[in-house]
């Protein structure tokens, strides 16, 4: 999907209107992928721009537009991913308190228990539950995604959906999720 010539980058670059349209189109997508993966919107904001500078920065390499989506996603699954693993040394704290209120739309209290049950999910198994349930993927583009086996996604896939059920109990069968779909 990368070819090896490398075209200079920066304000003006000719394919600047292309990304823009791009970027236009699927970055509120992109977000609420981020946001499901990490599910904190400022968290997910920070996450989509990582992930759409190292797009923009590759660009111009980039072979098969007709693949961005999928190209996309991967870029900010790795960058939750990397981000996850190196949080450890981040030489930013969480705090309780935030330094001011968040602008974020309510949510209900459905969506808010779905959240928190995905958020005690280790990273990969939320990788692989928010890419088969939320993004509609299938086992084997979800194995694409991570850069896994298809067992490795149906693996994963199985001690996620268990976790979730143990922490949502009884309201297990009857949640839905809804905020790719309020237009957040």
């Amino acid at each position: 999907m990368i070819s090896r010539s490398r075209p200079s980058t920066g304000p003006g670059s000719p394919w600047d209107g292309e990304f823009a349209r791009y970027f236009g189109e699927r970055a509120h997508s992109l977000r609420s992928t981020a946001f499901l993966l990490c599910g904190d919107w400022h968290q997910a904001e920070d996450l989509t721009q990582a992930a759409l500078l190292k797009l923009y920065l590759a660009w111009p390499k980039l072979s098969r537009h007709d693949a961005l989506d999928a190209y996309a996603r991967k870029v900010v699954l790795r960058t939750f991913l990397a981000e996850h693993r190196r949080s450890r040394w981040k030489r930013e704290r969480l705090t309780d308190a935030p330094p001011e209120l968040p602008a974020e739309p309510a949510a209900s209290d459905q969506d808010e228990l779905v959240r928190q049950a995905l958020a005690v999910l280790a990273p990969k198994q939320r990788a692989v539950l928010v890419l088969r349930y939320f993004e509609d993927l299938s086992v084997e583009e979800t194995a694409k995604a991570l850069g896994c086996s298809t067992g490795t996604v149906k693996s994963q896939t199985s001690r996620g959906l268990a976790t979730l059920r143990n922490r949502l109990g009884p309201h297990y069968g009857a949640l839905t999720f809804s905020a790719r779909t309020e237009g957040r």
